[in-house]
């Protein structure tokens, strides 16, 4: 079972090793950090996205490369629009999603798919069924980035179709320890999910 798991890493150096493991942890903690509506959520998941860059780019996994490149960036903008204080108090508290975000998430999903496939292409990367795949699942990362740094609680669902999806996508292209990370990523998500919704339950009884 070792063997056929970890049977990959044996051509891999050792620095690649530990900055995947490194990567991997550092993702853990964003995500329970997000799972308890933590702003520590978005400074561990740069030191993790950063790590991702880095090594997509020598795994050659371009779309997985501009997840986390924008990852990078709404963390940025997430970890300002979550500080923002209004009389003291939050301003964007945990929320659902509004009619216009809605709009606006569709329109993001679609031109993430134009944008990767279009990239994809001009490298000729369409030579495997994952690929596809990925193109697929960057739309439904991208949008589930940008509905997190807007505290919206509809950014969860995003996370754990992406999440079940990335399980059997990385394992096949031969990362088992992110695939393994996807696998603790949606059972967090499935949590974090019920957490915010009693939040949000909380708050909406109180206006």
């Amino acid at each position: 079972m070792i063997e056929f798991l970890f049977s990959q890493y044996k051509d891999y150096s050792e620095f690649h090793i530990f900055l995947e493991i490194a990567g991997v942890l550092f993702g853990l903690i964003s995500v329970l950090y997000a799972k308890k509506d933590n702003i520590l959520v978005f400074p561990t998941g740069i030191i993790s996205t950063t790590i991702f860059i880095y090594l997509l780019w020598q795994w050659s996994l371009l779309g997985d490369m501009m997840i986390n490149c924008y990852y990078s960036v709404m963390s940025v903008y997430g970890w300002y629009h979550w500080t923002r204080k209004k009389d003291n108090q939050v301003a964007f508290p945990i929320a659902s999603i509004s009619r216009s975000e809605k709009k606006w998430a569709i329109v993001i999903f679609v031109l993430t798919l134009i944008f990767v496939a279009v990239v994809y292409n001009f490298f000729d990367k369409f030579t495997t069924w994952y690929s596809y795949v990925d193109t697929f699942t960057t739309g439904l990362f991208f949008v589930g980035m940008w509905l997190m740094a807007k505290r919206k609680i509809e950014h969860w669902i995003f996370w754990i179709i992406g999440d079940v999806i990335s399980v059997p996508l990385y394992f096949s292209k031969g990362y088992t320890l992110t695939s393994i990370q996807y696998f603790i990523f949606t059972i967090i998500a499935i949590f974090g999910y019920l957490e915010w919704k009693k939040t949000l339950n909380i708050d909406q009884h109180k206006l």
